[in-house]
């Protein structure tokens, strides 16, 4: 049994039929973010994110990559785990970030309540990667092969049925990396940091597979690490399909084995 899987005696009703039976959930646990940063080595509380145990240093370094905190496994001196709830991560001295930085930006939830193009424009300003792409097309077989192929790989979404992954592929559809957490950003944070743990960012000639819907706060996350082609098994909402449309993401909705829809960039899939 992981640590992200725990079993618990529940109530089965079936019919007219109750039965004692074990069940297993996706463990919840919160986990701080914390930074040190600057000559003075100032301690920076950055988060707290509820989220499955386990890839925790994937989810920070994930999380300040797709924050605008860093750009590059470059910019970290260490990290370290100081408990279960706890993560830290060292920053150089002589690596500079602005002190708004600190602070979770406010365009990183779909609830914030700003306007789209303030949202939009808030990546403008923090993300450097996402217009250096090479031309590039992929094939609509590779597109539904994806679905199956993540499924294959959810193994506390089997134990559970309640967990979200975020799955990373080449352009033949081959799979490269996949992470689950029972929050759907925490799963994309890992997955980032896990690529850039890699030396993999940006991600330009990837694409990204969700298990869920597609938000505006995985379309962001997904234009700082340089993706460009997500494709989502739900449905986006109007300001991920606005965020796409703006940084050039080809995005799909809908994913399954025979159908999708095509809301953004079109023209890079192919029959």
């Amino acid at each position: 049994m992981t640590q992200s899987v725990q079993e618990r005696v529940i109530t089965k009703l079936q019919g007219t039929e109750a039965h004692t039976v074990k069940d297993l959930l996706a463990v919840e646990e919160p986990l701080e973010i914390r930074l040190i940063s600057g000559k003075a080595r100032t301690k920076s509380n950055l988060a707290v994110t509820m989220r499955t145990p386990g890839n925790d240093e994937e989810l920070a370094l994930g999380f300040l990559l797709t924050e605008g905190i860093i750009t590059s496994l470059d910019q970290i001196e260490k990290t370290e785990q100081l408990q279960d709830h706890i993560f830290q991560v060292w920053l150089p001295p002589d690596v500079a970030i602005a002190t708004n930085k600190l602070e979770r930006n406010f365009y990183t939830t779909s609830s914030c309540g700003v306007c789209g193009k303030a949202s939009i424009d808030a990546i403008k300003t923090e993300c450097t990667i996402y217009d250096k792409a090479k031309p590039f097309t992929v094939n609509k077989k590779v597109i539904q092969s994806l679905p199956e192929q993540l499924r294959s790989r959810q193994s506390a979404f089997d134990a559970t049925g309640g967990i979200h992954a975020a799955a990373l592929f080449n352009l033949d559809g081959n799979i490269i990396l996949v992470q689950e957490d029972v929050g759907r950003h925490n799963a994309m944070d890992k997955l980032v940091g896990s690529a850039l743990k890699k030396d993999m960012i940006p991600l330009q000639e990837h694409i990204l597979l969700l298990s869920g819907r597609a938000s505006f706060e995985l379309i962001q996350k997904a234009t700082m690490a340089g993706i460009k082609v997500v494709a989502a098994v739900g449905a986006p909402s109007t300001l991920a399909v606005a965020t796409a449309e703006e940084f050039g993401i080809t995005l799909i909705g809908f994913l399954k084995a025979d159908r999708f829809n095509i809301y953004t960039e079109q023209e890079r899939i192919t029959n």
